[in-house]
């Protein structure tokens, strides 16, 4: 771990822990809890069919654009600092879109939400490698722990809030106060940001890496890959198969709990897997064992949608515990703060912009063709990518290496000034 500044005392490592668990527990609600109360939203505001799609398809919009300029804003306002801001940013934007009264705003209000959490994605593991070097499979293990227990609450709590209070408005807006709850520890964690603006990450000895120069390997590419692809899958898991489950004959508030149930699995996955990939060498076949449950939970899906709801949901929250094993591997395929920020950039932002079509798709092949047969079996498709790429991103390696090989190999070596996607 890099040493502290002169002057200044390092928070309590229980302080950080805090913290990283805190903000990841607002990395999910943003963006799943509209999905439960979707059609009360799109009465209300009189959305399309293309608007919801495009309002399901916000998340990894918003993932894309601003997350992959978020090591580069780290490294200038402080990692610690830019944490806050992503957090209040959050707040702003769930109290916002719960008082609006049209479509625009609504969709502007969320896009800021999720900006928020955009930054928050791409820099926990970047926090958890710098923080805790050495307790990558375990840190990450309780972040995304907490980050699965309000994804599942998020899903099972917003429709009965909204019933409670009497409106969708009162179930988005719940969540602004959680957010504005986990930014306290970040106030105490601001003396952890150099003087000057820098942070610990991008001390001397810990060069940026190029993002550019990430994605052109095979490493980078694969975790591209197969972050883009499970996200597509849980976005469009938690945005539309609440919709899908209540048109298979399920109440609103039923519908709503079968897809808590698939985010719930989650939670014992999160606690387990992070920890067992991380004594591993290689990940593959944990990899592999995980992703299998997506195709057998859509045939699931595509058997008999009322009655194998259950197992359904059931079997594709397994696969959706790819997520916290994504996150684990950006920091085991990295030796460094500045290579995990790099490779988590890389992977999330691009993962995003590969993935951002998919909700979308989903919602305009259902407007389409009126039934759930074709936007189910587009999701099969696109699993078959994701099983490839935990082949290559499973593989023991890390990036810094990778990227040494090709300038030995290249006989040269990129600084960050000659790529501006360093800066």
């Amino acid at each position: 771990m890099p040493a502290t500044r002169p002057g200044v005392r390092a928070a309590a490592p229980w302080l950080v822990l805090a913290g990283i668990v805190a903000a990841a527990v607002n990395l999910r609600p943003a963006a799943v809890s509209v999905g439960p109360v979707l059609a009360e939203v799109r009465e209300d505001l009189g959305l399309s069919g293309l608007v919801a799609g495009l309002l399901t398809s916000l998340p990894v919009i918003a993932f894309a654009a601003f997350g992959v300029a978020s090591p580069a804003v780290a490294r200038r306002v402080g990692a610690h600092r830019l944490t806050l801001v992503s957090l209040l940013m959050l707040v702003a934007g769930l109290t916002g879109r719960a008082l609006v009264d049209s479509a625009v705003p609504f969709l502007v209000l969320s896009l800021l939400a999720l900006a928020g959490m955009a930054s928050g994605n791409v820099l926990m593991p970047a926090l958890v490698k710098h923080h805790f070097p050495d307790r990558v499979g375990a840190v990450t293990a309780a972040y995304t722990t907490a980050l699965a227990v309000f994804l599942t609450a998020s899903l099972t709590l917003t429709v009965p809030i909204a019933d409670l209070g009497g409106s969708w408005r009162w179930g988005l807006g719940a969540w602004a106060v959680v957010a504005l709850l986990s930014a306290v520890p970040w106030f105490f964690l601001l003396g952890e940001d150099r003087r000057g603006g820098a942070t610990d990450e991008a001390a001397a000895d810990e060069v940026p890496v190029s993002l550019w120069r990430v994605l052109r390997t095979p490493l980078g590419l694969a975790m591209v890959v197969m972050f883009g692809f499970q996200a597509l899958q849980a976005y469009a898991l938690f945005g539309w198969f609440p919709l899908l489950w209540r048109e298979a004959g399920y109440s609103p508030t039923a519908a709503g709990a079968l897809v808590g149930l698939l985010a719930a699995v989650s939670i014992p996955t999160s606690i387990w897997l992070p920890r067992a990939a991380a004594r591993r060498e290689s990940q593959v076949r944990l990899c592999l064992a995980v992703w299998a449950c997506y195709p057998i939970g859509f045939a699931m899906v595509l058997l008999a949608p009322y009655t194998l709801a259950v197992p359904a949901a059931l079997t594709l929250g397994l696969g959706a515990a790819l997520f916290p094993l994504v996150l684990v591997l950006i920091g085991l395929r990295s030796r460094t703060a500045a290579g995990t920020s790099g490779l988590s950039a890389v992977s999330q932002s691009g993962g995003y912009i590969l993935s951002a079509a998919g909700p979308l798709t989903v919602g305009a092949l259902h407007d389409t063709t009126g039934g759930w047969l074709l936007p189910v079996l587009f999701l099969l498709a696109c699993s078959l990518p994701l099983g490839a790429s935990v082949l290559v991103a499973g593989r023991p390696g890390h990036i810094e290496d990778v990227l040494a090989a090709r300038d030995a190999r290249d006989g040269s070596s990129e600084t960050p000034a000659e790529n501006p996607a360093t800066s």
